[in-house]
Protein backbone atom coordinates (compact mmCIF):
# COMPACT_ATOMS: atom_id res chain seq x y z
CA UNK A 1 0.00 0.00 0.00
CA UNK A 2 1.24 3.49 -0.88
CA UNK A 3 0.76 5.95 1.98
CA UNK A 4 0.40 9.64 1.15
CA UNK A 5 -1.37 12.77 2.31
CA UNK A 6 -3.45 12.96 -0.86
CA UNK A 7 -7.16 12.45 -0.22
CA UNK A 8 -8.71 10.58 -3.16
CA UNK A 9 -11.72 12.29 -4.76
CA UNK A 10 -15.13 10.69 -4.43
CA UNK A 11 -16.59 8.77 -7.35
CA UNK A 12 -19.36 11.32 -7.96
CA UNK A 13 -16.79 14.05 -8.56
CA UNK A 14 -14.89 11.83 -10.97
CA UNK A 15 -18.13 10.92 -12.71
CA UNK A 16 -18.93 14.62 -13.06
CA UNK A 17 -15.56 15.45 -14.63
CA UNK A 18 -15.91 12.51 -17.04
CA UNK A 19 -19.38 13.76 -17.98
CA UNK A 20 -18.06 17.27 -18.71
CA UNK A 21 -15.41 15.73 -20.95
CA UNK A 22 -17.98 13.55 -22.73
CA UNK A 23 -20.78 16.12 -23.18
CA UNK A 24 -18.67 19.25 -23.64
CA UNK A 25 -20.04 21.63 -21.00
CA UNK A 26 -21.13 21.96 -17.39
CA UNK A 27 -24.72 22.49 -18.50
CA UNK A 28 -24.82 19.35 -20.63
CA UNK A 29 -23.10 17.35 -17.88
CA UNK A 30 -25.66 18.47 -15.30
CA UNK A 31 -28.51 17.39 -17.61
CA UNK A 32 -26.91 14.01 -18.29
CA UNK A 33 -26.28 13.36 -14.60
CA UNK A 34 -29.66 14.67 -13.47
CA UNK A 35 -28.18 17.17 -11.01
CA UNK A 36 -28.09 20.96 -10.87
CA UNK A 37 -25.39 22.95 -12.61
CA UNK A 38 -24.46 24.30 -9.18
CA UNK A 39 -23.77 20.73 -8.02
CA UNK A 40 -21.61 20.11 -11.08
CA UNK A 41 -19.61 23.30 -10.46
CA UNK A 42 -19.17 22.40 -6.79
CA UNK A 43 -17.83 18.93 -7.60
CA UNK A 44 -15.42 20.34 -10.18
CA UNK A 45 -14.14 22.93 -7.69
CA UNK A 46 -13.60 20.18 -5.11
CA UNK A 47 -11.56 18.23 -7.65
CA UNK A 48 -9.52 21.30 -8.52
CA UNK A 49 -8.70 21.85 -4.85
CA UNK A 50 -7.67 18.22 -4.37
CA UNK A 51 -5.56 18.06 -7.52
CA UNK A 52 -4.14 21.56 -7.11
CA UNK A 53 -4.82 22.27 -10.77
CA UNK A 54 -7.33 24.18 -12.86
CA UNK A 55 -9.47 21.60 -14.63
CA UNK A 56 -12.06 23.88 -16.27
CA UNK A 57 -11.75 27.31 -17.86
CA UNK A 58 -14.85 29.44 -17.34
CA UNK A 59 -15.76 32.37 -19.59
CA UNK A 60 -18.78 34.25 -20.89
CA UNK A 61 -18.90 31.81 -23.80
CA UNK A 62 -19.11 28.81 -21.51
CA UNK A 63 -16.78 26.33 -19.85
CA UNK A 64 -14.35 23.80 -21.23
CA UNK A 65 -11.73 21.46 -19.82
CA UNK A 66 -8.13 22.55 -19.67
CA UNK A 67 -5.37 20.28 -20.95
CA UNK A 68 -4.89 19.09 -17.37
CA UNK A 69 -8.65 18.63 -17.05
CA UNK A 70 -8.72 16.38 -20.12
CA UNK A 71 -5.84 14.34 -18.69
CA UNK A 72 -7.51 13.92 -15.30
CA UNK A 73 -10.83 13.11 -16.99
CA UNK A 74 -9.11 10.22 -18.78
CA UNK A 75 -7.76 8.94 -15.48
CA UNK A 76 -11.20 9.40 -13.92
CA UNK A 77 -12.74 7.17 -16.59
CA UNK A 78 -10.23 4.44 -15.76
CA UNK A 79 -11.19 4.65 -12.07
CA UNK A 80 -14.91 4.61 -12.89
CA UNK A 81 -14.47 1.55 -15.10
CA UNK A 82 -12.72 -0.27 -12.25
CA UNK A 83 -15.46 0.83 -9.83
CA UNK A 84 -18.09 -0.59 -12.18
CA UNK A 85 -16.26 -3.92 -12.35
CA UNK A 86 -15.91 -3.92 -8.56
CA UNK A 87 -19.64 -3.29 -8.06
CA UNK A 88 -20.67 -6.06 -10.45
CA UNK A 89 -18.19 -8.55 -8.98
CA UNK A 90 -19.17 -7.82 -5.37
CA UNK A 91 -22.86 -8.10 -6.15
CA UNK A 92 -22.17 -11.52 -7.65
CA UNK A 93 -20.69 -12.68 -4.33
CA UNK A 94 -24.07 -12.34 -2.65
CA UNK A 95 -25.60 -15.75 -2.16
CA UNK A 96 -28.97 -15.12 -3.77
CA UNK A 97 -31.41 -18.01 -4.01
CA UNK A 98 -32.80 -16.63 -7.27
CA UNK A 99 -29.40 -16.60 -9.01
CA UNK A 100 -29.76 -17.75 -12.61
CA UNK A 101 -26.07 -18.60 -13.01
CA UNK A 102 -23.86 -20.24 -10.39
CA UNK A 103 -20.17 -19.68 -11.09
CA UNK A 104 -17.06 -20.98 -9.33
CA UNK A 105 -13.68 -19.36 -9.87
CA UNK A 106 -10.18 -19.93 -8.55
CA UNK A 107 -8.56 -16.98 -6.81
CA UNK A 108 -6.42 -15.65 -9.67
CA UNK A 109 -9.30 -15.80 -12.13
CA UNK A 110 -11.75 -14.28 -9.64
CA UNK A 111 -9.46 -11.41 -8.68
CA UNK A 112 -7.98 -10.43 -12.02
CA UNK A 113 -10.31 -11.63 -14.80
CA UNK A 114 -13.82 -12.31 -13.51
CA UNK A 115 -14.85 -8.68 -12.78
CA UNK A 116 -14.37 -7.68 -16.41
CA UNK A 117 -16.19 -10.81 -17.62
CA UNK A 118 -19.14 -10.12 -15.33
CA UNK A 119 -19.47 -6.52 -16.51
CA UNK A 120 -19.61 -7.77 -20.11
CA UNK A 121 -22.06 -10.50 -19.07
CA UNK A 122 -24.45 -8.06 -17.38
CA UNK A 123 -24.27 -5.36 -20.05
CA UNK A 124 -24.05 -7.47 -23.20
CA UNK A 125 -27.58 -8.79 -23.18
CA UNK A 126 -31.06 -7.40 -22.95
CA UNK A 127 -31.81 -9.99 -20.27
CA UNK A 128 -29.20 -9.74 -17.48
CA UNK A 129 -29.04 -12.75 -15.18
CA UNK A 130 -28.34 -12.79 -11.46
CA UNK A 131 -24.94 -14.39 -10.79
CA UNK A 132 -23.84 -16.24 -7.67
CA UNK A 133 -20.02 -16.32 -7.62
CA UNK A 134 -18.10 -18.62 -5.26
CA UNK A 135 -14.33 -18.13 -4.94
CA UNK A 136 -12.12 -21.04 -3.89
CA UNK A 137 -8.93 -22.81 -4.93
CA UNK A 138 -8.97 -24.85 -8.14
CA UNK A 139 -9.48 -28.20 -6.42
CA UNK A 140 -12.50 -26.89 -4.49
CA UNK A 141 -14.04 -25.31 -7.62
CA UNK A 142 -13.75 -28.64 -9.45
CA UNK A 143 -15.48 -30.42 -6.56
CA UNK A 144 -18.28 -27.83 -6.55
CA UNK A 145 -18.87 -28.32 -10.28
CA UNK A 146 -18.74 -32.09 -9.91
CA UNK A 147 -21.29 -31.95 -7.07
CA UNK A 148 -23.68 -29.82 -9.12
CA UNK A 149 -23.28 -26.76 -6.87
CA UNK A 150 -21.87 -24.65 -9.74
CA UNK A 151 -23.06 -24.46 -13.34
CA UNK A 152 -19.56 -23.62 -14.57
CA UNK A 153 -16.15 -23.21 -12.98
CA UNK A 154 -12.91 -21.50 -13.98
CA UNK A 155 -9.66 -23.01 -12.71
CA UNK A 156 -5.94 -22.52 -13.17
CA UNK A 157 -4.64 -26.00 -12.37
CA UNK A 158 -3.07 -28.41 -14.87
CA UNK A 159 -4.99 -31.24 -13.14
CA UNK A 160 -8.31 -31.02 -14.98
CA UNK A 161 -10.35 -34.19 -14.32
CA UNK A 162 -11.51 -36.30 -17.24
CA UNK A 163 -15.02 -36.79 -15.84
CA UNK A 164 -15.88 -33.12 -16.49
CA UNK A 165 -16.24 -31.22 -19.73
CA UNK A 166 -13.52 -28.61 -20.11
CA UNK A 167 -12.17 -25.96 -22.42
CA UNK A 168 -8.94 -24.00 -22.21
CA UNK A 169 -9.79 -20.30 -22.39
CA UNK A 170 -6.27 -18.90 -22.19
CA UNK A 171 -2.89 -19.18 -20.52
CA UNK A 172 -1.18 -17.60 -17.57
CA UNK A 173 2.50 -17.46 -16.63
CA UNK A 174 3.79 -17.95 -13.12
CA UNK A 175 6.80 -15.88 -12.07
CA UNK A 176 9.19 -15.87 -9.13
CA UNK A 177 9.23 -12.65 -7.11
CA UNK A 178 11.32 -11.44 -4.18
CA UNK A 179 11.62 -8.33 -2.03
CA UNK A 180 13.78 -5.52 -3.44
CA UNK A 181 16.48 -6.21 -0.82
CA UNK A 182 16.60 -9.97 -1.41
CA UNK A 183 20.01 -11.32 -2.60
CA UNK A 184 18.41 -12.71 -5.78
CA UNK A 185 17.27 -9.20 -6.73
CA UNK A 186 20.91 -8.15 -7.21
CA UNK A 187 21.85 -11.05 -9.47
CA UNK A 188 22.47 -10.47 -13.15
CA UNK A 189 22.03 -14.13 -14.11
CA UNK A 190 19.05 -16.42 -13.72
CA UNK A 191 18.81 -18.75 -10.76
CA UNK A 192 18.67 -22.50 -11.40
CA UNK A 193 15.59 -24.66 -11.00
CA UNK A 194 17.48 -26.67 -8.37
CA UNK A 195 18.13 -23.52 -6.34
CA UNK A 196 14.47 -22.59 -6.54
CA UNK A 197 13.39 -26.09 -5.46
CA UNK A 198 15.75 -26.02 -2.45
CA UNK A 199 14.44 -22.63 -1.27
CA UNK A 200 11.57 -22.36 1.20
CA UNK A 201 8.83 -20.34 -0.51
CA UNK A 202 5.71 -18.51 0.61
CA UNK A 203 2.93 -20.56 -0.99
CA UNK A 204 -0.82 -21.08 -1.16
CA UNK A 205 -2.57 -24.04 0.42
CA UNK A 206 -2.78 -27.55 -1.05
CA UNK A 207 -5.24 -27.56 -3.91
CA UNK A 208 -4.07 -24.23 -5.27
CA UNK A 209 -3.46 -24.23 -9.02
CA UNK A 210 -0.40 -22.02 -8.57
CA UNK A 211 1.23 -24.42 -6.13
CA UNK A 212 0.34 -27.48 -8.23
CA UNK A 213 1.78 -25.92 -11.41
CA UNK A 214 5.12 -25.37 -9.69
CA UNK A 215 5.18 -28.93 -8.33
CA UNK A 216 4.49 -30.43 -11.75
CA UNK A 217 7.02 -28.20 -13.54
CA UNK A 218 9.82 -29.14 -11.14
CA UNK A 219 8.81 -32.80 -11.22
CA UNK A 220 9.01 -32.85 -15.02
CA UNK A 221 12.70 -31.90 -15.06
CA UNK A 222 15.54 -34.39 -15.43
CA UNK A 223 16.34 -35.27 -12.73
CA UNK A 224 12.95 -34.51 -11.14
CA UNK A 225 12.94 -31.92 -8.37
CA UNK A 226 10.68 -31.63 -5.33
CA UNK A 227 9.98 -28.21 -3.74
CA UNK A 228 11.38 -27.64 -0.27
CA UNK A 229 8.99 -27.35 2.68
CA UNK A 230 7.23 -23.97 2.54
CA UNK A 231 8.39 -20.98 4.56
CA UNK A 232 4.72 -20.01 5.00
CA UNK A 233 1.34 -21.22 3.73
CA UNK A 234 -1.12 -18.36 3.21
CA UNK A 235 -4.69 -18.35 1.91
CA UNK A 236 -4.62 -15.41 -0.52
CA UNK A 237 -2.39 -13.89 -3.17
CA UNK A 238 -2.59 -10.51 -1.43
CA UNK A 239 -1.23 -11.99 1.78
CA UNK A 240 1.62 -13.66 -0.10
CA UNK A 241 2.57 -10.46 -1.93
CA UNK A 242 2.68 -8.49 1.31
CA UNK A 243 4.71 -11.19 3.07
CA UNK A 244 7.24 -11.42 0.24
CA UNK A 245 7.62 -7.63 0.00
CA UNK A 246 8.51 -7.36 3.69
CA UNK A 247 10.29 -10.68 4.30
CA UNK A 248 13.17 -12.89 3.18
CA UNK A 249 11.23 -15.65 1.38
CA UNK A 250 10.41 -15.68 -2.35
CA UNK A 251 7.10 -16.72 -3.87
CA UNK A 252 5.78 -18.02 -7.17
CA UNK A 253 2.72 -16.05 -8.28
CA UNK A 254 0.66 -15.34 -11.37
CA UNK A 255 2.04 -12.64 -13.64
CA UNK A 256 -1.45 -11.09 -13.46
CA UNK A 257 -1.15 -10.71 -9.68
CA UNK A 258 2.29 -9.07 -9.49
CA UNK A 259 2.23 -6.78 -12.54
CA UNK A 260 1.64 -3.57 -10.55
CA UNK A 261 4.02 -4.56 -7.73
CA UNK A 262 6.86 -5.07 -10.20
CA UNK A 263 6.06 -1.86 -12.11
CA UNK A 264 6.03 0.18 -8.88
CA UNK A 265 9.21 -1.43 -7.56
CA UNK A 266 7.66 -3.24 -4.60
CA UNK A 267 8.70 -6.68 -5.89
CA UNK A 268 11.46 -7.89 -8.22
CA UNK A 269 10.84 -10.57 -10.83
CA UNK A 270 13.48 -13.32 -10.94
CA UNK A 271 14.40 -15.41 -13.98
CA UNK A 272 14.76 -19.19 -13.61
CA UNK A 273 16.87 -21.07 -16.16
CA UNK A 274 15.26 -24.03 -17.88
CA UNK A 275 11.90 -23.91 -16.13
CA UNK A 276 8.58 -23.25 -17.86
CA UNK A 277 5.75 -22.13 -15.58
CA UNK A 278 3.07 -21.51 -18.18
CA UNK A 279 -0.32 -22.90 -17.17
CA UNK A 280 -3.76 -23.15 -18.76
CA UNK A 281 -6.81 -21.29 -17.56
CA UNK A 282 -9.69 -23.72 -18.01
CA UNK A 283 -13.48 -23.67 -17.86
CA UNK A 284 -15.05 -26.84 -16.47
CA UNK A 285 -18.65 -28.01 -16.29
CA UNK A 286 -20.58 -31.21 -15.70
CA UNK A 287 -21.34 -33.52 -18.60
CA UNK A 288 -24.90 -33.12 -19.78
CA UNK A 289 -26.51 -34.25 -23.05
CA UNK A 290 -28.29 -30.90 -23.16
CA UNK A 291 -24.97 -29.05 -22.98
CA UNK A 292 -24.23 -25.94 -20.96
CA UNK A 293 -27.10 -23.76 -19.70
CA UNK A 294 -27.59 -20.71 -21.92
CA UNK A 295 -26.20 -18.22 -19.39
CA UNK A 296 -23.16 -20.39 -18.68
CA UNK A 297 -22.53 -20.66 -22.43
CA UNK A 298 -22.70 -16.88 -22.71
CA UNK A 299 -20.20 -16.36 -19.87
CA UNK A 300 -17.87 -18.94 -21.43
CA UNK A 301 -18.03 -17.07 -24.74
CA UNK A 302 -17.16 -13.80 -22.99
CA UNK A 303 -14.23 -15.43 -21.18
CA UNK A 304 -12.88 -16.81 -24.46
CA UNK A 305 -13.20 -13.43 -26.17
CA UNK A 306 -11.46 -11.53 -23.38
CA UNK A 307 -8.72 -14.13 -23.06
CA UNK A 308 -7.88 -13.72 -26.74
Amino acid sequence: MIVSNFEPPDLKSLQTLAAVAEFGSLTSASAALGVTQQAVSSRIRTLEIRTGSALVTRSARGSQLTATGLLVAGWAKDVLDVADRFEVAVSALRDESHAQLRVGASLTVAEHLMPQWLVAFQTGSGHPAAVDLAVANSRAVIEQVRAGARDIGFVETPDVPSDLESRVIGFDELVIVVAVNHPWARRRRAISAAELASTALVVREEGSGTRRTLELALGALEPPLVPDAPASVLPTTTAIRSTVASGPAPAVLSSLAIRDDVTLGRLVRIRVAGLSLKRPLTAVWARNPAGLPENAERLLSIALTHAR
